[in-house]
Formats: structure tokens, sequence, C-alpha cells
């Protein structure tokens, strides 16, 4: 049996407890909830798996060495004593990406250049020569954060933020972070349970989101690569078996609808839908959130309305007595969260939240509330048996004492702590549109349409036939692709 090893997966502040829960489900030994972090314990299967299959992670390291350090010199001689043959090689390019908390370490990239130079050094003196540096794609990324004297250096697992799903197509301004809608809904304890809908769906990532919660799919499944493909220790085999296992999928007898007052938007939604390959789940249309209907089956409504920051509407507080008053007369016996920013927001919506859960979208600290729609008097739903907190929430609730106490409400967090891109107290990594990378790598994969097998009208192919083999690939007809994939399934050879 593989002997396991030290993990952690990191996420937006707020979603601790939400990404400690995955991680449990999934069977990760000694789990432990720390700021924008989960640590475990797990092998290179569980590695594996959290990359693939975990909703609310940013990224997976695997640190390698725990170490104290005084100086800069101190961190050289200690990276310096690490066998760095075990990770890199000549032909392998790397970089390094340092978090500082320290008074003696005021300098991130300065700490980057230490441990670079300990890497270059230790190689320049066994062979005579040295491995490269690449910023923008390296194959080997390292993280060293260092709080006050103690330092971590760790192999990141990831590569690209594990919020880049990859079926986004289209997207609207101040997209909803797809780790983050994913979050949202698990907060909800919603599973599929009932149908789901968001009124306000901009480009469609809530209702994407819900429909990989509902059916229980590994967001990882439209992913390109991750940086552990890399490791010379990769097991591409039991990775494999990892990426072609749909034995936890299940079934989703209920139905997911998404509306947006503007047509472009709902065109994103439903592109982006489309290229997920879950249209049968999903239903976007047209339609402004004032003219909303009570609807005739159960339902679950999460929400991310403007804050009037990044994005708003000519009246923003209107739009929000709006939302109260829609609510209160066409969503009877229903629950309706919204997310969102500004208190005096809040308070046009006009009806009492059972419960506040804060959670940061970016820099801006938001409010994720609960809104149990009921009919009569709170003494009578109340006398029916119902209850306003289950034990979850009321432990969700709780977590309001980790914000700071007596804060204001439209606190954000500093510049260079942006939670977006944060871990244990930040990780700056770089972003690479899928746009900007050229034609000659689209050529070398297959598109989120490609990969999950989809029939000629867009739908998800239902594995007609043979078992579908999402890494080998199929053709709009079911046959087996044409085209020369390479070794792994998922890229052309070159």
């Amino acid at each position: 049996m593989e002997q396991e090893f030290e993990l952690i997966a990191k996420t937006f502040m707020g979603l601790e407890p939400v990404l400690a829960k995955e991680l449990t489900q999934l069977g990760a030994n000694n789990v432990q909830i720390g700021r924008r972090m989960v640590s475990f314990t797990g092998d290179k299967e569980m590695m594996y798996r959290a990359n693939f299959s975990l909703h609310t992670a940013i990224r997976v390291i695997k640190p390698i060495k725990h170490f104290k350090a005084q100086s800069a010199d101190d961190v050289y001689e200690e990276v310096k004593k690490i066998d760095w043959s075990q990770y890199l090689d000549l032909k392998k390019s790397f970089a390094v990406d340092s978090v500082v908390f320290s008074d003696e370490f005021r300098h991130s990239k300065f700490v980057s250049y230490k441990v670079k130079d300990a890497i270059v050094d230790q190689f320049r003196e066994k062979t005579g020569q040295r491995p490269n540096i690449s910023v923008a794609n390296p194959d080997i990324r390292l993280n060293m954060h260092i709080a006050e004297d103690r330092c971590t250096l760790s192999l990141d697992s990831s590569g690209e933020s594990l919020h880049r799903r990859g079926y986004r197509q289209e997207s609207v301004e101040a997209p909803l972070n797809e780790v983050l809608a994913a979050g949202m809904i698990m907060m909800t304890g919603w599973h599929g349970e009932t149908d789901f809908i968001d009124p306000m769906c901009g480009s469609g990532t809530l209702l994407i989101e819900a429909a990989l919660i509902a059916r229980n799919m590994a967001p990882g499944v439209f992913r390109k690569e991750y940086a552990f493909e890399k490791w010379p220790d990769f097991d591409a085999d039991l990775f494999d078996r990892i990426y072609n296992d749909d034995s936890q999928e299940r079934e989703f007898t209920h139905h997911i609808y998404g509306y947006d007052i503007d047509p472009a938007s709902v065109n994103k939604a439903r592109l982006n839908a489309r290229a997920a390959g879950l249209t049968k789940d999903i239903t976007v249309e047209q339609a402004d959130f004032k003219d909303f209907k009570q609807p005739a089956d159960k339902a679950i409504m999460v929400t991310n309305p403007p804050y009037g920051e990044r994005i708003s509407t000519p009246d923003l507080l209107g739009t929000y007595r709006m939302i109260g008053e829609t609510l209160k007369h066409q969503f009877k016996g229903n629950d309706a969260w919204i997310l969102s920013y500004r208190e005096e927001c809040f308070d046009q919506i006009g009806l009492k939240p059972s419960i506040k859960i804060p959670v940061y979208n970016g820099s801006l600290e938001c409010e994720f509330r609960k809104y149990q729609m009921f009919e009569g008097k709170l003494s009578d739903f109340r006398g029916a048996g119902n209850i306003l907190k289950t034990d979850e929430e009321k432990k969700a609730m709780a977590e309001k004492h980790r914000f700071k106490q007596n804060r204001e409400f439209k606190k954000r967090l500093d510049a260079e702590d942006d939670n977006e891109e944060g871990d244990i107290r930040t990780f700056k990594f770089h972003r690479i549109d899928f746009k900007e990378r050229g034609s000659d790598d689209r050529e070398r994969r297959r598109s989120p349409r490609e990969r999950r097998g989809f029939d000629e009208r867009g739908g998800r192919d239902e594995r007609r036939g043979d078992k579908f083999d999402r890494r080998g690939g199929r053709d709009f007809k079911g046959n087996k692709d044409k085209r020369d994939f390479g070794k792994k399934g998922r890229r052309y050879d070159d």
C-alpha cells in the first residue's frame, strides 16, 4: 500500500468547511481546516482525485519540506539540501511562487530568487548544466510559503487554477468564479432533490455547477491537463482509471432553469451549457425577474444579483426591492439564497433571512443569505414541525466569527491579498486565457464538447453501445474518433 503524504487544498475564505466536507467524503485522512486552506493526508491516488473531483478547491499542493529560516541565506541552504533530481531534470522548466508574511523576509520575489538559485546551483555542481526557468508555462511549479521564520516548500500539483474547469466558452462582465458558485450551492445542502432556478444567471456558471453537483460529475472532466502529469513519478494508468470512472455519477430527475433579462447573456449561458454537455438538464430563457411566476414544482433559487461595484443596474436599490416583492408573492413554499455585498441592498429586499453566511467574492466581503418563503406566521410555520436552521446551517453561521468582529460590511481585502488568487494567505499564479494560447495549442487538445461525447444537437452522449471512454473520445456518430490522439487520449501528438 502506497505511503500517505501531506497535502493542502486551497480555497476561498468562507468555503473552508465545504471543502473539508468534500475531502472527507472523498476519503482523505487527517482533514484539518485552516485559513483559505484545508490540510489532509493521502496517497498519489488521493492527490489525483482531489484535483479531479473537488468542486471547491482552487489548487492542491504537496509540501516537500518544512524548515525554519532566519535569513535568505538560510532559505538557500535548506532548499539546496533537497535532492532535486527527484522532481526535476534538465529537460524540464520550473518556476517558483513565494508568499511571505514575515518581518525578516519582506520581498516575496527575492525569496523566489533564492529558491531558484539553490536549485540551479545544485544542478550546475552535479551536472555542469542547469534547468530552464519558465514564468508563463513551467513544467514544474513550486510554492514557498513563509510565516515569520516557518517555511514550507511545496509542489503545485494542479497547475492552472482549478476554477478554470474548461467548459466556459463565453463570459459576461464580472462572471462568478466557478469554485465560489459550487461552494454556494453546496452551502445550501441541495444535491438535485428539487428543481434549481437562477433568475439572473449571467453566463450560466451557477446553472452548470448545479448540474455537475446534481449528477455528481467531477468538474475535472473538462480539464486539459494538470501539473502532476509532468512529474517524474506520474502514473498515467492510475489517472486514466480515475478519469474514466463514472461509477459515482447519478441520475438527475429534476431540472435547472436560468433566466436573464440580457439576450447576450442568455446566448452565452446556452453556449456554456452546451459546451459542458448539459443541455438536457439546463434550460435558459430571456426573462425579467419581475415577471417571474410561482413554479409548479418544488424548487430552490440561488442567485448573484448586481452589487453596484463592477456591474450595476440603473436603479440598484429598486432591483433589490423587486427581488423581495417577487419572492414574497411568487416563490411561496420554497427557499431562496442570495449573494450580495451591500447592506443597503439586502435591506431593500424587505425579508428576514434565516441564515447569513459571510463569504468573499474576489476582494469583496459578501454575505450569502437564505430566505425561507413560507405562508402565514412564523409561529404557524414552526408549529407545523418546520425548522429555520439545520445543524449544518447553524455551524455555517458560526463561521461568521472567523471574520473580524465589528467589521464594516463593505470591507475589502487588501489589493495584494486578493482572495480570488488566495491560498494559505494569498497565492499569485499566472492566468492564461485559452483564446490567447493560439491555434497550435487548440490542435493539441480535444474540446470539452468532444471529450464528453456529444450528439449533433449538443447533448451528452448517453454512452451508446460500448462504455464511453472520455479520454479516447467518440465522434458525433458514436464511432471511435478517427483523429490521432496522443498516448493519454486527451491531446493530439505533435
